[in-house]
Order: structure tokens, then C-alpha cells, then sequence
């Protein structure tokens, strides 16, 4: 089966390939694998994790996710939100913002994820959905690998207050 992440994330049709269903699946399969503290990946991030200014220590767990103008973007954010929050993470909704605005932020509110849905220079019907890493970083393949591996897998879900907004 071929990988479902490229260059720059997840891509499609919108609607088709990249569906409302697909968006939340991932939202939810990136906290798992995202939203553990070992997901650091780089010595730069571990320091920009290790800044707890903007936080307390004991602070939810928090992504970002930005967009395009793309009519999909809405219905994809979504999604997305839904998968994430249901995982316990706050999202914060940054609006439309360009990818390096999405990586900037995900580093300075020292979130544990950022997403932007976008699709750069393809064409308008298509979408996409890239992740970052605390700190701002594009994720390496092997926690794009991670995240496809645990991807529509069933786990314990947080109930109640656990859940995220």
C-alpha cells in the first residue's frame, strides 16, 4: 500500500480523497502520536518545549490549526478539530494564516501540535493537511509513519472534562 503522506502532508480532491471522515481519523491519530511527550524530535524542539513562559506545568494539552482561503478548508478544520479534541486537546482555531504563520505559532504559543489545510500551488478542488511538531518543526517520516500506523485503530478515548475544547 502506498504511504499516505508526501512531500508536505496528506493531499486530494477534497471531498473525495481527502474526506471529512480522513481529516478527523488523522486529527485523532495525531494526538496519539503527537501528544506524547517523547514525540520531540530534534534537539532545537526539546529546548523550545522546555520554555514553559507562556504555559503552567500543568496546562492542557493544546494544538493549533490554520488555513487557506479553499472553500474545503472549513469542513476539513473541522474535522480535524473534532478528531483532536475528542483526544483530549484544546484547539485553537487560527484562522486563515499561511503555512510559515501556522509553524510560527505552533513554536511561540508552545503548543504540542500545529496543522495547517492546505494544498500550496495545487489546484483549488484539492486539499491537504501538514503537521508540525512542538516547537514549530516538520515532522520527520517517522512520525508521519506513526501516525498513518495508528490511523482508524481504536483506543481509550478521554471522557467528561478529559476531552478537549
Amino acid at each position: 500500500m502506498p504511504r499516505m503522506f508526501g512531500t508536505d502532508g496528506v493531499r486530494g480532491l477534497a471531498n473525495r480523497d481527502l474526506t471529512a471522515q480522513l481529516a478527523l481519523d488523522l486529527g485523532d491519530a495525531a494526538v496519539r502520536v503527537l501528544g506524547d511527550k517523547s514525540a520531540v524530535v530534534s534537539a532545537a524542539e526539546e529546548e523550545a518545549s522546555s520554555d514553559t513562559s507562556s504555559r503552567s506545568a500543568h496546562a492542557r494539552r493544546r494544538a493549533l490549526i490554520g488555513r487557506d482561503t479553499r472553500v474545503s478548508g472549513d469542513f476539513l478544520a473541522s474535522a480535524l478539530a473534532a478528531g483532536m479534541s475528542a483526544g483530549g486537546f484544546d484547539v485553537i482555531d487560527a484562522g486563515i494564516i499561511p503555512t510559515p504563520g501556522v509553524a510560527f505559532l505552533t513554536s511561540v504559543l508552545n503548543v504540542e501540535m500545529g496543522a495547517v489545510i492546505s494544498a500550496s500551488h495545487n489546484p483549488m478542488p484539492d486539499n491537504g493537511i501538514k503537521f508540525f511538531a512542538r516547537g514549530g518543526f516538520k515532522l520527520p517520516d517517522s512520525k508521519e509513519d506513526e501516525i498513518e500506523a495508528v490511523l482508524g485503530q481504536d483506543w481509550e478515548r478521554p471522557t467528561g472534562a478529559g476531552v478537549g475544547r
